[in-house]
């Protein structure tokens, strides 16, 4: 399953005139009165001849508090209508240009620090489009425009005028009441300088390559997605999404540019991703600086004062590193997914290119049958990153997913398969791995098999195979329960001795790529019911239960009761196919806090490992390792250079998006 975002919308707008006012001092003398008068007049007079649009001062028109241009709704009550601040301070200046949010904000002097959200919001945005803006951070201005929002920004805006104010005003306090605390009245924070005192985690890292930005949750605990903690639709469920969204809020760079490169659109530099020790799920994040409480693309944000870029943040990460996991026990399984290896490249099939290099090239093939690496280039650095991985994981078996269906691009049966394996024995400099092969009189006709598949992959000196691995084809065909999903398959093996001599009971393990839960029917029992679970949530509930029916006939051929189940099910913890396989008496290897998956900010596992009740006696130790799902794409081989930074390397971190689950057992008797 592949993560996407919508695109993010660009304000656009025409350019807006600021016309400067000079604001009198208070009470002059007449002499000095006079004198001023004659100096306004004057240096107009020069500003409007040099076309700058600057008016002699006046006398000051009636005023209006920010408060009461915010109001206590989510929208002005004073749409449309044109008013003129009481003076406030310049707390945030985002200068015109690409991708520049154009404008300023301010706030009523002296408002901020500890409160309890019951007034209006005492900060503004004020939106001057491409026009230059005149103000600093600091200045003490008023502000005549058009009240009014932009989706669900209350700003002012139109023939902006700015006065500023000689006379000084008190200080700007930061808001510092903690962000969870603030889900009831985010709306009178709008705008308002903020800087809580807590300290918060990475809980998205998708964005930062595309627009420099990170989702963060406030407290310990990561969102998580509702149906992995609780049963789809049950209050349970509800009450983690409002959880959800109580601790959860964007940190933007003060811009809506974006930053990859495109042929006619020069890389930029990210913030917040530092290629030597790049930002992750999980990590802390402490505010060093005060934010302004924005709204903007539909999501609550806090923007830095001015535009960001890297080494300016106003942020702190504490980075923890995610060991190997080491399980024990006398052999070990593992779930990995191999984002989509392809050994056939985009390029010898002319498909399009996606993801532009900084280097004039493209990284991974679109709108084909090839779903992998456009080019030699980036399959070996795609490859690279498979290898580290799995050797370091070092599972005595392996369930791979998304591996090229070779039969299915014409070329010969598992190529892409005997190369990966190839290439890992390579790398660890002995015959370390195999792969196990499967019998091919029990799979569909190539005409209805997938582009990628499953496969398994074993260590001879740990482990050793009971014949060929078996495959469900009787339900892949049209009709039935896979037609829509990739071919499940199973092989049984034994904990190996000495010189491959197998001892106690075999275990047989079984490789799952269930139907993802996007593009699904708008009507029928596969439509997306609103329930957290997706589309085709019916069909994933028919795969589940015809894999429980294929269990006994596996456990007769092995001989034994000992399964493990692990793969892609694109099933969260507690929907309903994972129901199916816990009823088949079948439990999580991994503890139910682990997570292999992150998707839109909140952490879940779709991949899984789990083990019938007689193997999980034999459990030695459980675990999950985090190197892909909770780093940033830029990371991976397919976002190779897009950016102005170079941020691949060819480590284990961002092999693929989804993490790898593994388990370790005791032999046991036969």
């Amino acid at each position: 399953m592949t993560c996407s975002n919508g695109p993010r919308r660009t304000r656009r707008a025409p350019p807006q005139e600021i016309t400067v006012l000079i604001a009198p001092s208070p009470s002059p003398s007449p002499a000095r009165s006079a004198r001023r008068r004659a100096a306004a007049v004057s240096l107009s007079a020069v500003l409007m001849a040099a076309g700058l649009g600057v008016a002699p001062a006046t006398a000051a028109p009636a005023t209006t508090s920010i408060a009461a241009i915010q109001g206590t709704g989510d929208t002005t009550p004073l749409a449309g209508r044109t008013v003129t601040t009481e003076p406030a301070v310049v707390t945030a200046v985002y200068p015109p240009g690409s991708g520049a949010l154009g404008g300023f904000v301010i706030q009523t002097p002296g408002s901020g620090g500890t409160i309890t959200g019951t007034t209006p919001s005492t900060g503004l945005f004020v939106y001057t489009g491409q026009a230059p803006v005149t103000v600093q951070e600091g200045d003490a201005v008023q502000v005549t425009g058009t009240a009014g929002e932009f989706k669900g920004l209350t700003q002012l805006s139109g023939d902006v005028k700015v006065t500023k104010v000689i006379k000084k005003v008190a200080p700007v306090k930061p808001v510092t009441t903690e962000w969870a605390s603030t889900v009831s009245y985010r709306e009178n924070l709008e705008s308002m300088l903020y800087q809580p005192r807590e300290q918060f985690r990475v809980a998205d890292t998708y964005g930062v390559g595309r627009y420099g930005e990170l989702g963060l949750s406030a407290g310990p605990a990561l969102p998580a997605q509702p149906t992995d903690v609780a049963l789809p639709g049950s209050p349970e469920a509800e009450a983690q999404a409002a959880r959800n969204r109580a601790i959860s809020v964007t940190l933007d760079d003060g811009t809506n540019q974006g930053f990859a490169a495109s042929p006619t659109l020069e890389a930029r530099t990210v913030p917040y991703l530092d290629p030597q020790n790049p930002v992750e799920v999980g990590d802390r994040a402490k505010l060093t600086e005060p934010v302004i409480v924005d709204y903007r693309h539909d999501t609550w944000r806090l923007q830095p004062t001015s535009p960001v870029t890297r080494g300016t943040e106003p942020v702190r990460f504490t980075t923890s590193s995610d060991k190997t996991p080491r399980v024990g026990g006398q052999f070990s399984v593992a779930s990995f997914n191999v984002l989509n290896y392809f050994t056939t490249t985009g390029q010898e099939r002319r498909c399009k290119g996606g993801n532009y290099s900084t280097d004039g090239t493209y990284n991974v093939a679109q709108g084909c049958d090839v779903r992998g690496a456009y080019d030699v280039a980036d399959l070996q650095r795609q490859q690279a990153k498979t290898v580290t991985a799995i050797n370091q994981l070092d599972a005595s078996v392996v369930g791979l997913m998304e591996i090229e269906n070779s039969v299915k691009l014409g070329e010969t049966t598992d190529e892409a398969l005997t190369t990966l394996v190839g290439a890992l024995n390579g790398a660890a400099g002995y015959r370390k791995w195999a792969a196990a092969p499967v019998d091919g009189s029990q799979l569909q006709d190539v005409a209805e098999q997938d582009v990628i598949t499953n496969a398994i992959i074993y260590q001879p000196r740990e482990v050793q195979l009971q014949g060929d691995a078996q495959a469900l084809g009787s339900e892949a065909g049209p009709g039935g329960a896979f037609e829509n999903a990739r071919t499940p398959l199973a092989a049984a093996f034994t904990a190996a001795h000495g010189k491959g001599k197998a001892s106690g009971a075999p275990t047989t393990v079984v490789v799952n790529h269930f139907k993802s839960k996007g593009s699904g029917p708008k009507n029928g029992p596969n439509a997306d019911a609103g329930d957290g679970q997706g589309a085709w949530n019916a069909a994933r509930v028919a795969q589940a239960e015809a894999l429980v029916e294929w269990i006994p006939e596996l456990t007769d051929r092995a001989g034994s009761q000992d399964v493990a189940l692990l793969g892609d099910f694109n099933s969260y913890t507690q929907e309903d196919p994972m129901q199916v396989l816990y009823s088949a008496g079948f439990e999580s290897a991994p503890a139910p806090t682990e997570h292999t998956y992150v998707f839109g900010g909140q952490v879940g596992s779709l991949d899984h490992l789990l083990v019938s009740r007689s193997l999980q006696q034999r459990m030695t130790g459980a675990d999950v390792w985090n190197i892909n799902s909770g780093q940033s794409p830029l990371l991976q081989y397919a976002q190779y250079r897009t950016t102005a930074l170079d941020y691949y390397r060819p480590d284990a971190s961002a092999s693929s998006d989804h993490d790898p689950a593994i388990a370790g057992f005791r032999a046991g008797r036969g």
